[in-house]
């Protein structure tokens, strides 16, 4: 593998596709958004009523990359990271966004009531900090925040000077 496997993890509206789609326009890696992925290929498992979502099918997703994934140089942007397998990725990155930020961004996609608090008690309580902690080797997961311009740009620089380094190490 010639190119390292990146995963985005974070609450929805932590900037995940906007970091990822950076990086990738930078790199040269390919961006796969699995909620586009999942929309595109319906890889879906039923429909949430409560959160008035679909359902992922994570075995068919899983499916759906194995391929890319054993490739390299990937970089998978999702907000559940518990069912990739572990061998897939060569370091996650958890992004974490103020409460403040979050609301307003997660307002302003549509989301409101139960979806919308549930959403901010996740970042509140790190419940996708806890679940790479757990899913992953704690050398690979990393907490970036994500709050600002300043944040994404300073997040892409120091991913990209990684990729660099990864790359002189394993080639």
């Amino acid at each position: 593998m010639r190119r390292p496997n990146i995963l985005l993890t974070g609450t929805p509206g932590v900037g995940k596709s906007t970091l990822g789609k950076e990086l990738a326009s930078r790199t040269g890696l390919t961006y796969i958004s699995v909620g586009d992925l999942a929309k595109e290929e319906e890889l879906y498992d039923g429909f949430d009523e409560e959160y008035e979502c679909p359902i992922l099918d994570e075995d068919r997703v899983i499916d759906e990359l194995e391929d890319k994934m054993s490739e390299g140089g990937v970089i998978v942007d999702y907000h559940g990271c518990d069912f990739f397998p572990e061998h897939w990725f060569h370091i996650v990155f958890v992004l974490r966004t103020d409460n403040s930020f979050l609301y307003d961004r997660l307002e302003s996609r549509g989301y409101k009531g139960k979806k919308l608090q549930d959403n901010i008690q996740c970042e509140i309580f790190q419940t996708l900090y806890e679940e790479a902690m757990l899913s992953y080797s704690k050398e690979i997961v990393h907490q970036l925040p994500s709050n600002t311009p300043e944040d994404l740009e300073r997040n892409v620089d120091q991913i990209v000077q990684w990729i660099e380094q990864w790359s002189k190490d394993n080639n």
